[in-house]
């Protein structure tokens, strides 16, 4: 597509919503939300990129292969599940620990955060993979 006023708008709007995907992906564990919208958000960041300019131009912002995502986030996953098994606990238990920031802030981290990451990255893999695939295709001849 070729329009000004779409790819000015984009410029703008793809850093607010790769943020509000993060913000979705933080606030997923006691209200609605978590890495499977928070994907969702970021994917169609980079849609409106790939819609606004082109497909490499998206694929450039995005700066990894979408497969390479997937991967990284089905290990990610399987990390988290995997921690509870070494203290003896079952699979995908959570478990918690507290992080001091420069002595002063606490931060309470825990498994669940790292499977959210996962389901995150795996999300916008697959959902690019098959945009950015169909959108290729049909540039093809």
């Amino acid at each position: 597509m070729n329009s000004l006023i779409l790819r000015t708008a984009s410029v703008y709007l793809h850093p607010l919503l790769l943020v509000f995907s993060v913000f979705l992906l933080l606030r997923g564990h006691n209200e609605p939300g978590g890495g499977f919208v928070g994907g969702l958000v970021a994917a169609a960041a980079f849609c409106l990129q790939m819609i606004a300019f082109d497909v490499q131009t998206a694929r450039r912002m995005l700066g990894a292969d979408p497969r390479l995502l997937v991967a990284l986030g089905l290990l990610m996953a399987v990390v988290a599940g995997l921690f509870p098994l070494l203290g003896g606990k079952p699979f995908l238990t959570g478990i918690w620990f507290d992080l001091s920031l420069l002595g002063m802030t606490k931060i309470h981290l825990g498994s669940p955060l790292l499977f959210d990451l996962g389901v995150y990255n795996v999300v916008i893999g697959v959902t690019l993979l098959l945009v950015f695939s169909f959108a290729e295709e049909e540039e093809s001849p």
